[in-house]
């Protein structure tokens, strides 16, 4: 039986799990009826795997104690696309972006994106590096707190704690810089960045919805590049571009209008037993998204969106309805957007919001 673990998040909790060691990595197993072994946090390491063999050979002879795994799966690092072994290859889809030249990645952006960075900084939002403190751990916690929902899924950080959002942010610590979105005193979006030797990796980016008219998410990236090219850093990553057969989806749009384009990696398959080779031949290991049509995945996403959407709404209501009805009554006899408060015909100063500018 493998003794040692490791800590690994599953939906926003962190857990510790059974590992293999292999020279500076650990293995992992993940999945039920078929278990995949992977390197533990593969996207966020300096270095890629050094002796596949080495891998294979202690996953095969740790399934009589209880490490079982169907399939071993790993990939290159970028910027090496070429491929190094002759093991089963499926071409994974990388959000990449060309940072060793800051102007030339700012020439290629469409106009709309550079006009929302210039927005960004007219509505009076300050893009600043941050060391991570108690003051950065406060403002992530109201970031955090700002939407049940994120990218039409429940948000795993929403409701946690200092202690439990401390816990969030110290991993690769000595490799990973923050980049901060204040509006005033207000942090209302920030942006997580591993260094990965001659590449960096976005690990969060997470603006506050509530001031999403601000751009906050795009002048954060523009910073990131900014920093990469300052460091001599090739590319900065951004999970992938395209999910399995899941295209054309928001998330892609904005990565794209950031100018991150599609760079094909190998990922490379071994199947370690009967079942996996089985499976791998049937193209199960790539999971639905890599199955099903991407009409049918959209109509189920849509569906799933427009289902945690109502379940938000119905919390939202619910809420209400069990405030004191003195509350509601307080709520009820403020004036409605664009009302006039002041008897005398002169606007207050509580009325007046400044509208964002919108000029290039």
């Amino acid at each position: 039986m493998v003794n040692e673990t490791v800590e690994s998040s599953v939906k926003g909790k962190w857990i510790r799990v059974p590992a293999l060691p292999v020279d500076d990595k650990h293995l992992v197993v993940k999945g039920k009826w078929l278990k995949m072994a992977t390197v533990h946090d593969e996207e966020w390491l300096e270095t890629e795997l050094a002796d596949p063999k080495v891998a294979i050979a202690g996953l095969k002879g740790n399934r009589s104690k209880g490490f079982r795994a169907d399939i071993f799966h790993f990939t290159q690092k970028l910027p090496e696309t070429r491929p190094k072994y002759s093991y089963h290859i499926e071409w994974e889809s990388v959000a990449a972006a060309s940072t060793s030249d800051f102007t030339a990645w700012w020439k290629s952006l469409p106009q709309e994106t550079r006009k929302n960075v210039r927005r960004s900084h007219k509505c009076g939002v300050v893009i600043t590096v941050k060391e991570l403190d108690d003051d950065l751990i406060c403002g992530i916690v109201g970031v955090n707190n700002d939407s049940t929902i994120r990218q039409n899924l429940p948000n795993t950080h929403y409701g946690k704690n200092f202690e439990q959002v401390w816990r969030d942010q110290t991993a690769f610590a000595d490799r990973t810089v923050f980049i901060c979105a204040y509006h005033g005193d207000e942090l209302i979006g920030f942006l997580r960045m591993v260094y990965r030797g001659n590449i960096a990796a976005i690990l969060q980016l997470l603006p506050k919805t509530s001031h999403q008219d601000k751009r906050p998410a795009n002048a954060l990236v523009a910073k990131a590049v900014e920093l990469c090219a300052e460091k001599g850093i090739s590319h900065l990553t951004y999970g992938l571009f395209n999910y399995g057969k899941k295209r054309h989806n928001s998330l892609r749009e904005f990565k794209e209008r950031n100018g991150f384009v599609e760079i094909l990696m190998p990922r490379y398959y071994i199947p370690l037993s009967a079942w996996g080779m089985l499976c791998l031949k049937c193209k199960v290991h790539l999971g639905l998204h890599g199955i099903l049509p991407h009409s049918v995945i959209m109509f189920v996403v849509n569906i799933r969106a427009k289902w945690y959407n109502l379940k938000q709404l119905i919390s939202r209501c619910s809420l209400k309805a069990e405030q004191p009805n003195r509350n509601r009554q307080v709520e009820c006899s403020n004036p409605p957007a664009g009302s006039n408060p002041d008897p005398r015909g002169v606007p207050s100063a509580d009325s007046i919001t400044p509208k964002p500018s919108t000029a290039n």
